[in-house]
């Protein structure tokens, strides 16, 4: 059988086998990666936010509407962004009910200038007691 040639020369193929068997991945890599240590948030009213997290939220607008939802987050402009958010328009003002049914929303993200008042379902207040159990629920073994 014939040997085929290549135009290649014959040092610049050796180069290249090297070249691509060589472990160009820096050192830091190879390490797993850290957690930053960066200090929590710790002041009163960081841990007050965080004890509100996954909480039921109702939210009262400027323009009447009533928004309820599971609290996610919030930032410094007070802009809250509520989760599986259930829209109330409000009552006509002539005696009529506000019986219609709420709009779903889903995800909404409630700019800070637009709140008028935030409450929390008080069913879902943590307040560090321990609700009682129901008497028909059936023990729980945790061991």
């Amino acid at each position: 059988m014939e040997e085929l040639k290549t135009d290649i020369p014959d040092g610049i193929s050796d180069n290249v086998d090297s070249e691509l068997s060589e472990d160009t991945t820096p050192e830091n890599e190879l390490e797993p990666m850290k957690k930053q240590d960066q200090p929590l948030n710790m002041t009163s009213g960081a841990v007050q936010l965080r004890s509100w997290l996954n909480k039921s939220f109702r939210v009262e607008m400027t323009d009447g509407r009533v928004l309820i939802g599971i609290f996610l987050c919030t930032d410094r402009d007070a802009n809250i962004i509520l989760g599986s958010c259930s829209e109330y328009l409000p009552s006509d003002g002539k005696g009529g009910s506000s019986n219609e049914e709420p709009r779903m929303l889903g995800l909404v993200m409630i700019p800070g200038k637009h709140i008028v008042t935030i409450h929390i379902d008080p069913s879902e207040y943590n307040t560090g007691m321990k609700a009682p159990l129901k008497e028909e629920s059936d023990p729980v073994d945790v061991t």
